[in-house]
């Protein structure tokens, strides 16, 4: 990974990162070994290259990726067949809360990502982006892939005091 690559994301999704919102999303469990958080923002650095390689705006690609399983509740309370389709709603609200309302890309991305499980499709690029993000990124995480990367650790290091936004 280019630094400049990871340094045009963090301009995007600083402010974000540091939220009390996303930060706690580190003590929700996702996937096998995976919070809530390493997952999004794996999700959202990676829809950020997509978006870019597709002519869309990486800044929404990034930001709906990182909101996209905002929904801050333990996902055990409910059946897993429910949690497909409620949290991405929770996720919606939540974001819309934290960034005092959304980009209609950003909205799009959150509410789509669990497409063709949920009936939302995507309608943008950027959408589609978080979508296929969403589902690249879960796989190389129950596969074990994620364990082992750098973008791993440069998430896992990013707190509060250690985001730098140009």
């Amino acid at each position: 990974m280019r630094e400049e690559a990871w340094q045009d994301y963090l301009d995007c999704v600083g402010e974000l990162l540091v939220s009390p919102q996303v930060q706690a999303m580190r003590d929700i469990r996702h996937h096998p070994g995976v919070s809530c958080y390493e997952h999004s923002v794996f999700v959202s650095y990676t829809a950020f290259r997509l978006a870019g390689k597709w002519g869309g705006d990486r800044r929404a690609a990034a930001r709906g990726g990182l909101l996209h399983d905002l929904y801050l509740y333990d996902p055990k309370s409910l059946p897993s067949y429910r949690q497909c389709f409620a949290h991405p709603i929770a996720a919606l609200r939540n974001a819309a809360d934290l960034c005092g309302g959304l980009e209609p890309a950003e909205a799009d991305a959150i509410r789509a990502h669990m497409w063709p499980m949920a009936r939302h499709m995507p309608h943008c690029r950027e959408a589609a982006a978080v979508c296929l993000a969403d589902k690249l990124c879960a796989t190389a995480e129950v596969l074990g892939f994620w364990r082992s990367a750098r973008l791993r650790r440069m998430a896992l290091a990013m707190r509060p005091a250690a985001v730098h936004i140009r």
